[in-house]
């Protein structure tokens, strides 16, 4: 059996010759040894083909620009990746990183009254979206709680406001201000990240239905093929693209350094490198330039506290 499905799934052999000219593809998903291609010199015809991966070519991704050929045989073989914009990776349970997807231009942070979102955990999110240089927004799932409910998010909503991060508040069950949302996901190519139980889900599938009837056949896939990413991409009708990633829910920060981990605040920014000591940790050390801003109301003190926090936690845990 092993056998049979090895020949199934094998990549072409070297006398499948390749012919025709070389075309332009984009990485849809990708299935193990083989990934869904869409052949972007016909884009009027949305054609997507399922193509095997040279084996030279490891890290292949959703989302990845690459050239494709066809075989003697009809088959498509990827050839080539082009040069990426930006590579979202995560660490695996042995703190290695893996890829998700590639070329992402905008992350969506999706939180939501139940389960309550604490500031230093938005913050954790924050810190692995700026290490990859790749634009965050917030999206406040479930405006339609009562107001009670609603009442820690208030002043979350207004830090990060404050910090000049997009802020959009929506309501997946009842379609609130989807409109607005729609909006910033306009011409990029945006990965939605958040906890289990905040709406992520719903909100992914009322904005690009193509992605519910899939979820489930790309989960089995991934656990019957050992994919290194269940990610797909889907078109949205505002001409942007929508990678939905069912596995994606949080990053660990492990495989960070300290200061990489302060870089992420990017309002600490300018006062990195300006403390008394090279090798500051930003704790408790004299001649802080974090602290001594925070003293002086530079700074916000809870963003200080939650950096911290992240850095002690990963020293509690051996880094």
């Amino acid at each position: 059996q092993k056998r049979r499905i090895d020949s199934k799934h094998r990549p072409p052999k070297a006398a499948e010759t390749l012919t025709g000219q070389a075309k332009s593809g984009l990485v849809m998903a990708r299935f193990g040894k083989q990934a869904d291609v869409m052949d972007m010199d016909n884009p009027e015809g949305r054609a997507t083909l399922r193509c095997h991966i040279r084996a030279n070519l490891q890290d292949v991704v959703t989302g990845d620009r690459i050239t494709w050929q066809q075989t003697e045989g009809g088959k498509g073989v990827i050839v080539s990746v082009s040069p990426r914009d930006t590579l979202m990776s995560r660490p695996d349970n042995r703190g290695q990183l893996r890829p998700v997807a590639a070329n992402v231009t905008q992350i969506a942070i999706v939180i939501a009254p139940e389960p309550r979102a604490h500031q230093n955990l938005v913050d954790r999110y924050l810190v692995a979206v700026e290490h990859f240089r790749i634009s965050p927004i917030l999206v406040i799932n479930k405006c339609d709680f009562a107001a009670e409910d609603q009442a820690h998010l208030t002043t979350l909503i207004a830090l990060y406001t404050t910090l000049q991060y997009p802020v959009y508040e929506v309501s997946a069950k009842l379609g609130v201000n989807l409109e607005t949302l729609l909006a910033a996901l306009n011409h990029q190519s945006t990965v939605f990240v958040g906890q289990s139980g905040v709406g992520k889900s719903s909100l992914v599938n009322l904005i690009c239905p193509a992605a519910e009837a899939t979820v489930g056949d790309l989960s089995q896939i991934a656990k019957g093929r050992h994919t290194t990413t269940a990610a797909a991409l889907y078109h949205l009708d505002t001409g942007g693209n929508l990678i939905d990633s069912p596995g994606i829910r949080e990053f660990g920060l492990w495989h960070l350094e300290p200061y990489q981990i302060a870089d992420g605040f990017t309002e600490f920014r300018p006062y990195l490198g300006q403390c008394k000591f090279r090798n500051c940790l930003h704790l408790d050390e004299p001649g802080c330039a974090l602290i001594e801003a925070c003293d002086n109301s530079v700074l916000i003190p809870s963003r200080l506290y939650s950096y911290q926090q992240i850095v002690r936690d990963l020293q509690s845990t051996g880094r």
